[in-house]
């Protein structure tokens, strides 16, 4: 996904809340990298350490979904520009890649070609969704000209479908993943951790489990969501994110 998956919740944030909403090198970014070996998902969270640093910006809020890499950044920093994190329906513990649909993506980095397939099969509405795929990650139907943005980069571009391929065969090792985990209490701002009972990818055990690993960890369910929460629930979302920001991150 881009950027433009933060569309509606940055619409009901309002005028008074500064919005940086980067797109990451994930498979919808137009330019593929100079350096497609720094598509990991350590790679990935430290140029987000990079972009606050080039953008100057301090008391961030940093809000993530789906992906769960950046926890990296806030176990292993650069952190002090850092004030809270919102960790959003996101990977966590052993479930990278997240599900079938994210396991799917990766097995196809395998096999030569696969990947190329994958991503055209992306242009038909049956198999956005359907389930198992993009049919769970939403509850919402994503207008098509949002998906088209998603994926055409990856559908035209080789060298986009490389950082895709480099990403995807990034998944930390289950010890990688059980040392992020033990580092996360290390991290002692305030965390919002927003979960979706009802999602089929991330566990709901995993809500509970990773707002308790923070010393100042929250925990929010948001009723009728999948993983994009961003899509199903914009007005939840930016009403939970701006509670966060006034009575926890700026107290």
């Amino acid at each position: 996904m881009d950027a433009s998956v933060w569309r509606k919740v940055v619409a009901r944030l309002g005028p008074g809340v500064r919005c940086v909403c980067p797109t990451l090198p994930l498979g919808s970014h137009r330019r593929p990298m100079d350096r497609p070996e720094l598509v990991t998902h350590r790679g990935v969270a430290a140029m987000v350490g990079e972009l606050l640093e080039a953008l100057d910006l301090t008391d961030v809020t940093l809000v993530l979904n789906d992906w769960g890499g950046a926890q990296f950044l806030l176990t292993d920093g650069p952190r002090e520009r850092i004030a809270g994190a919102a960790l959003v329906a996101c990977e966590a513990f052993d479930n990278f890649p997240p599900g079938k649909p994210g396991k799917a993506v990766a097995a196809s980095a395998r096999v030569p070609g696969l990947l190329w397939v994958s991503m055209q099969m992306q242009r038909f509405g049956w198999f956005r969704s359907a389930p198992g795929a993009w049919g769970w990650m939403s509850k919402t139907r994503v207008p098509d000209d949002v998906m088209d943005g998603w994926f055409g980069p990856a559908q035209r571009d080789p060298l986009v479908r490389r950082d895709l391929k480099s990403f995807a065969l990034s998944t930390p090792s289950r010890q990688e993943l059980r040392d992020l985990a033990s580092r996360l209490p290390g991290f002692d701002r305030p965390v919002l951790v927003v979960w979706a009972p009802e999602d089929r990818l991330m566990p709901r055990e995993h809500g509970r489990r990773l707002a308790d690993a923070f010393p100042r960890g929250r925990l929010v369910e948001v009723k009728n969501s999948y993983t994009l929460v961003p899509e199903d629930q914009p007005e939840r979302l930016a009403d939970e994110l701006k509670r966060f920001m006034i009575d926890e991150v700026m107290a």
